[in-house]
């Protein structure tokens, strides 16, 4: 690449330092760079070898040592006292000419105006200016707009010229009116450049911003004093030179990682990133990472490093330094700083924490505090009767921490538990079944604990995670138990005063103690019993009746408290069930007590009736329902058998509409069977077809033997009425 491309190139993006100054080793308000970018030459004739034509003022804010200059001409160069001078006789020159100064502190451009020069026809733009053939910018034959470059955050006054737009013509200049139109000329941002109409010289009006636009395409074209387009329009590119104004910025000013105890070194723990405005294809962008604070800084100050450009953080200590029971804190906090500039002096800064945790992982069994644990618990009782504690070095909030028990041994009936407390890792050892103090008075327990998360391979659990529980049962007075419970028992009804029913036994379980019992009644509904206080016989104290209220399903159910001496006293209860036989006791009676029937014996003169019993069979049905033994009844009212509970009343012949109580007899089928006189209203009614029967609600009549008489000789005297007629 020849120079005069390179040295464009470096025009379009060059690196230049803040406005602000530098970070360190700099003259305080210093800017690196050419302290003056223009300047101008007047051609008086060929440059002559050696020639100093002008002293260009650069101060790179660290002593200019090993400052270059590069010239866009290469028959020009900078010496040593900075003065611009030809390298040989130089007979024509472009009208423009670039320097481009660098160092390690500064990289910057200026710009060389050459005025005075004759005209010549140009035989190509690369003649003209000496930078080859691929410059960013259209031109005519005879409108030169060279590509131009202002650096942001420039300092008044304002408007400063940045650089020339030539017409090469044998015409006077003054038959030519320069334009600039296009986005910061005549369009938004507007005013931003603007061009001499005469001399094509092109300014900016006030400082500008790279971060904002980073270029501007323009327009300049040439006009007549009519307004008419002479040469262009040809393509005016200004480009903003970046200086480093922005510091770099990190998303969040705290970060947080995490890396595992023991981890080998160079783990990658976190990465950090900052962001810089600034140009990122040049230095004001490059950022460079470093830790400048760990806290706490032992027990190596470097416990982490972090990659300069990727800004990873990884471990640089040995995995066994890096133990997390060993540590003095398990939260390590360091503090980073991005620097750009490639982490030059001059580099701005920006910094965030990072806060490292250590995380924990099983290399730590747990261990029992004590071999032997011992606990005490009342026979009879249930719940937790000791805490089990450990130790384990690891993170109690973690796998590697938390606590799992099991009892390996020592309880066959699986009377206990035992399980984890939440709160501080404990083992809980709970009876789940009520003991027996007469049948085990010590049960000895094999507990052992493992932590939730499996152990690394090279830790196993040793004896100390496992220990023995001597658990003592207390003796206590414990109530009498009744056996059987229930006590059924069968017995007849009505049995005498006194008689024996039941022989009740309870037992008192405290067999290692000499204890007497005492028996009474607890409850006893219809208070039919009592019972022998010493003994526990049970007697009829009433008369058992099966037809009681108090009996359900021929069963009587009492409860019995039976008291031991000890001390305290202590009680139990049971229950006696007598199941009560039936005794023929209850005489049956009819059902319903009315019946009805037709006044016409042709009729509905049919009345079914039926026989109740409160005793069971064979003491009720079958029933035998008759007529009362007054005489006469049999002429007018007939009863047969329908089925061993239910008979029907048949009237013989027709009666008077009226109420009538016809007596019965009803005897059931107990030994010895129970008979029962009572009386049925038979209600003789008019029955007609499809109408309501019309029955007496007046009083009954007996149906003595006058009546039935005299109502049987009325009915043989008498003419048949209109409705028997009918029928």
């Amino acid at each position: 690449m020849d120079i005069g491309v390179r040295i464009l190139l470096a025009f379009l993006v060059p690196q230049v330092a803040h406005v602000g100054g530098q970070e360190d080793g700099g003259h305080e308000g210093c800017v690196p760079g050419f302290q003056v970018k223009h300047y101008q030459v007047v051609y008086s004739g060929p440059f002559q070898k050696g020639q100093a034509l002008l002293q260009v003022e650069f101060d790179d804010c660290a002593g200019n040592e090993d400052v270059k200059f590069e010239v866009s001409d290469p028959s020009f160069h900078v010496d040593g006292d900075l003065n611009l001078a030809p390298q040989r006789d130089v007979q024509y020159t472009s009208p423009v000419m670039f320097i481009h100064g660098l160092s390690a502190h500064a990289d910057d451009m200026a710009q060389v105006e050459v005025s005075g020069l004759p005209i010549q026809s140009p035989h190509n733009l690369r003649d003209i200016l000496g930078l080859g053939q691929t410059l960013p910018y259209r031109s005519k034959r005879s409108l030169l707009v060279p590509p131009m470059i202002i650096t942001e955050n420039q300092r008044a006054p304002f408007p400063r010229i940045i650089g020339k737009s030539h017409v090469i013509s044998t015409e006077k200049s003054g038959n030519h009116i320069f334009r600039l139109t296009g986005p910061g000329a005549d369009q938004d941002p507007k005013g931003l450049f603007t061009i001499d109409i005469d001399t094509g010289d092109v300014s900016v009006s006030r400082s500008l911003d790279r971060e904002a636009i980073e270029s501007y395409q323009l327009e300049v074209s040439t006009t007549d004093i009519a307004g008419n387009v002479v040469e262009g329009p040809a393509q005016l590119v200004i480009t903003v030179i970046d200086q480093n104004d922005n510091r770099p910025i990190f998303k969040e000013t705290r970060y947080t990682g995490e890396v595992l105890e023991g981890s080998p070194t160079g783990t990658t723990v976190m990465t950090m990133m900052a962001f810089d405005a600034d140009d990122p294809a040049t230095d004001n962008a490059a950022l460079r990472y470093n830790i400048v604070r760990q806290s706490p800084n032992n027990p190596v100050l470097n416990m982490f490093s972090i990659d300069a450009e990727r800004g990873d953080i990884v471990t640089a200590i040995p995995p066994a330094l890096l133990d997390r029971e060993t540590l003095p804190t398990t939260t390590y906090e360091l503090e980073i700083v991005a620097k750009d500039m490639a982490g030059s002096e001059v580099g701005l800064t920006g910094t965030a924490t990072a806060t490292i945790t250590i995380t924990d992982k099983n290399d730590h069994a747990p261990e029992f505090t004590h071999p032997l644990f011992e606990a005490y618990v009342n026979e009879g009782s249930t719940g937790v009767v000791v805490n089990l504690t450990v130790d384990d070095r690891d993170d109690p909030d973690t796998g590697a921490g938390r606590a799992i028990y099991s009892i390996i041994d020592g309880d066959p009936t699986q009377s206990f538990e035992i399980q984890t407390n939440p709160d501080n890792n404990e083992g809980m050892l709970s009876v789940v079944k009520p003991l027996d103090y007469e049948a085990m008075s010590l049960h000895t327990l094999f507990i052992k604990v493992e932590n939730e998360d499996p152990l690394v391979p090279d830790v196993g659990y040793g004896p100390s995670s496992t220990a023995t529980v001597h658990v003592k049962i207390l003796d206590i007075n414990e109530g009498p138990v009744f056996f059987p419970d229930p006590l059924k028992v069968t017995r007849m009804e009505n049995i005498p005063l006194g008689s024996f029913v039941a022989s009740l036994n309870a037992t008192d379980p405290d067999i290692k103690q000499t204890q007497s019992i005492r028996y009474a009644v607890l409850q006893d509904p219809a208070g039919w019993l009592s019972v022998n206080p010493v003994r526990g016989t049970v007697n009829t104290s009433a008369s058992l009746d099966r037809e009681s209220p108090y009996v359900h399903d021929n069963k009587y159910t009492a409860v019995f408290i039976a008291t031991d001496n000890g001390n305290p006293l202590a009680t139990g209860t049971g229950t006696l069930v007598i199941y009560l036989e039936d005794y023929n006791d209850n005489a049956p009676y009819v059902v319903p007590s009315v019946a009805q029937v037709c006044e016409d014996a042709h009729d509905m003169n049919v009345a079914i009736v039926g026989g109740r019993d409160k005793d069971l069979p064979p003491n009720s049905a079958p029933f035998k329902i008759e007529l009362g033994k007054q005489p006469g009844l049999d002429k007018t009212w007939q009863v047969t058998r329908v089925n061993s509970t239910h008979s029907q009343i048949m009237l013989l012949h027709s009666l008077k509409k009226a109420n009538y109580q016809l007596p019965l007899l009803i005897t059931d089928s107990g030994v010895p069977p129970l008979s029962n006189s009572t009386e049925v209203k038979v209600q003789v009614c008019i029955c007609k077809k499809n109408k309501k029967m019309d029955c007496s609600s007046a009083h009954s009549h007996r149906a003595s033997l006058l009546v039935l008489l005299a109502t049987l000789l009325l009915a043989l005297l008498s003419p048949p009425s209109e409705d028997v007629r009918e029928r």
